[in-house]
């Protein structure tokens, strides 16, 4: 099998895991948000220590706590797939599985978006046109649904910014180690609120029972879609991650639609079909301007 294909069964397993994450948290569901992130984040750093021990790989770790801009903006980065990991736990927990779907679905534009505010870079006319049909969308379900999208809109703003920042840490940063460094600066406010759980008696989870157990697969359940998205990405082209990427919201919808029976009323149809629509676009427009590209 060669690299492209190995490649892109990386990517697909990748986001089709990420598309079954709903089923995996709501597991969590007698836990509170900030708890299950508490122990996402110190297990997934375990997880990476053992994994770079393993491979023999701790001196990458070193290399980046050695450079203070990538610590810092890595730092950074932990912070922002914090919020971005509690805001969507919530949401499974709550009930609201769609509302974190649509998060996923809107996260692209939100990243172009940032692109323009950010990074000053220009639009293509089919992308403004994208961004009009996603402002739309979340227009109609304020308005016809009668509530704002916060779990949506948090996710993809958190998620968004997170990928710029990621992108001004350079490409030089390996996924495990990086991931390491993110979640390490997360890990002393994780323990602190574990250990303030602990005093008040306010936690839920056994380290030696069963749930214990489960909650501690956490790290590893965080990690491996992100190894197999790191060797999908370098193996395939970014049109073909770009496409790729929205099999986790689909998925994610699936779920929340059908799994767990979580209410579909016209309005908020309505919104879901203006979002589909701007991804359409932006979707076409990305492949059509990769194959212009490959003409010249």
């Amino acid at each position: 099998m060669d690299k492209t294909n190995t490649g892109l069964i990386s990517g697909i397993t990748a986001y089709a895991l990420w598309g079954l994450f709903p089923l995996y948290f709501v597991l969590f569901a007698r836990s509170g948000a900030f708890e299950v992130v508490a122990y996402r984040a110190l297990w997934s750093l375990v997880f990476c220590l053992l994994l770079l021990a393993v491979t023999r790989s701790l001196g990458q770790l070193r290399a980046i706590l050695r450079d203070r801009r990538s610590a810092l903006v890595l730092g950074v980065a932990g912070l922002l797939i914090a919020i971005n990991w509690t805001t969507y736990v919530y949401g499974v927990a709550t009930g609201r599985t769609l509302d974190a779907a649509l998060g996923y679905f809107i996260n692209p534009l939100a990243v172009t978006l940032l692109g323009v505010l950010v990074l000053g870079e220009r639009l293509r006319r089919a992308q403004w046109i994208a961004l009009a049909f996603g402002a739309a969308a979340v227009v109609v379900l304020v308005v016809a649904y009668g509530e704002f999208p916060f779990i949506a809109i948090t996710l993809a703003l958190s998620f968004g910014t997170y990928s710029l920042v990621k992108k001004l840490a350079g490409r030089s940063v390996a996924p495990t180690p990086g991931l390491a460094m993110e979640t390490a600066a997360v890990a002393p406010i994780a323990l602190g609120y574990l250990i303030y759980l602990g005093v008040t008696a306010g936690g839920t989870v056994d380290l030696l029972s069963g749930y214990g157990l489960l909650m501690a697969t956490t790290g590893v359940v965080t990690a491996i879609p992100l190894i197999l998205f790191a060797d999908a990405a370098r193996k395939v082209s970014l049109v073909t991650i770009g496409m790729l990427q929205y099999l986790a919201p689909i998925g994610q919808f699936l779920v929340g639609w059908l799994a767990f029976g979580e209410p579909m009323p016209a309005a908020r149809w309505a919104g879901f079909a203006l979002v589909w629509v701007a991804v359409l676009i932006f979707a076409v427009d990305a492949v059509l301007l990769a194959r212009r590209r490959r003409l010249v």
